[in-house]
């Protein structure tokens, strides 16, 4: 094994930042780590949503084919977008100590869930999600959003701030100045006068633009399509991101929000033995090796994880795994969901079991209909980017 090892990762932040603790935990004296970032499907398509992409894992495969080829030495990815099928030619070397594995609702003003009006829009990019929500809240609006963690919050921030600096523009007089800078006329400056020019703030347009967080300055600059009132992401994207403290957040209870397999985890790939064996030694962490086998062995059996909304966690308490499956429509109106304590010493095998069991409970039922729905769009799988 040479002493400098090449790591490949996608090129977007969270994956970057991701890819860094891992090249801290295998950093030596010895040893150098270098990253090599590696353009991706998924990266390239812009504007189609990512459980659209495809079975093959769409921002995976083109990072491990640096390793298969030799290009690098080892790969990092989310665990949750390693598919738990055709991975035959790599090897999971390690698993690092998983970050918080939920879902949180991030919303401007700090509301919750329960909390929104009906009709409210939430975004999205995940089937399960999608399911989940609607399961709880029939009443709002579920639409699809598209993007890494800062490109979210950006379009959920967006409309609000521009409509803010709109109003202290008015109430100062300076969208008039700048109407006529414009070549436009005092009528149009009146036409967006809503009777804000009545307000009074404490601030100037300028000292309000620089209390603003770089996030928020962003948002400033973006144009949305669809306004949202709020948005679900995964806690461990935002944390990792260093965003967590620069939004609104309330954690949704994992008792409906059953994340999906393996979020909150980092999976590091590798080919060469020694390579693994180091990768291994290094940084796998066995709580989440036990919980994360037990998560990808039900998604696996179940074979549902590219087309339906299944959530599954797994949580190693002594000498059990406590794991919760919940399987739902893709509208949310049907589901077969269980909790079971699995004995650790044969936490693979037991969690076989549970698979087949609900499935004969009906969630092979679920899957099929939702297969058959993800076959006339194209094929569908669980949302990445977010973590």
């Amino acid at each position: 094994m040479t002493e400098t090892l090449t790591l490949a990762t996608r090129g977007s932040d969270l994956a970057v930042r991701q890819a860094e603790t891992v090249r801290e935990a295998l950093s030596t004296r010895r040893r150098d780590v270098e990253l090599r970032r590696v353009e991706t499907r998924g990266d390239q398509i812009s504007d189609e949503l990512i459980h659209r992409l495809g079975k093959t894992g769409a921002f995976v495969r083109a990072v491990d084919e640096a390793v298969l080829s030799g290009d690098a030495d080892l790969a990092v990815h989310s665990l949750k977008d390693v598919p738990t099928e055709g991975m035959d030619d790599v090897v999971i070397a390690g698993l690092p100590e998983r970050a918080p594995s939920g879902d949180v609702l991030v919303q401007p003003d700090g509301l919750g869930l329960e909390d929104l009006p009906a009709g409210a829009v939430v975004g999205t990019g995940s089937l399960r999600r999608q399911a989940q929500i609607r399961a709880a809240r029939s009443d709002l609006v579920v639409e699809p959003i598209r993007g890494n963690v800062d490109t979210r919050l950006e379009k959920l921030l967006a409309p609000g701030l521009q409509a803010e600096h709109e109003r202290r523009l008015v109430a100062s007089g300076e969208d008039r100045a700048l109407t006529a800078e414009a070549g436009g006329t005092e009528t149009e400056a009146d036409a967006v006068d809503d009777g804000s020019a009545d307000e009074s703030f404490d601030r100037t347009v300028e000292e309000w633009f620089d209390s603003l967080s770089d996030l928020e300055r962003s948002a400033m600059e973006r144009k949305v399509d669809t306004e949202y009132d709020a948005v679900v992401l995964a806690e461990a994207g935002l944390r990792r991101s260093d965003l967590y403290y620069d939004v609104e957040t309330t954690r949704l209870p994992r008792e409906e929000f059953v994340p999906a397999a393996g979020q909150g985890a980092i999976a590091v790939t590798a080919v060469d033995p020694d390579v693994v064996e180091a990768v291994r030694s290094a940084v796998d962490h066995p709580r989440t090796r036990v919980a994360a086998t037990v998560e990808r062995t039900v998604l696996g059996e179940l074979n549902g994880g590219c087309v339906a909304p299944i959530g599954v966690s797994a949580l190693v308490q002594g000498e059990h795994v406590h794991t919760r499956v919940r399987v739902l429509s893709t509208d949310g109106t049907e589901e077969v969901a269980a909790t079971r304590d699995l004995p650790i010493r044969s936490h693979a095998e037991a969690a076989e079991q549970f698979a087949a069991d609900l499935a004969a409970e009906g969630a092979a039922d679920l899957i099929a209909a939702a297969r058959e729905e993800a076959d006339a769009t194209e094929g569908t799988r669980e949302g990445a980017t977010d973590e």
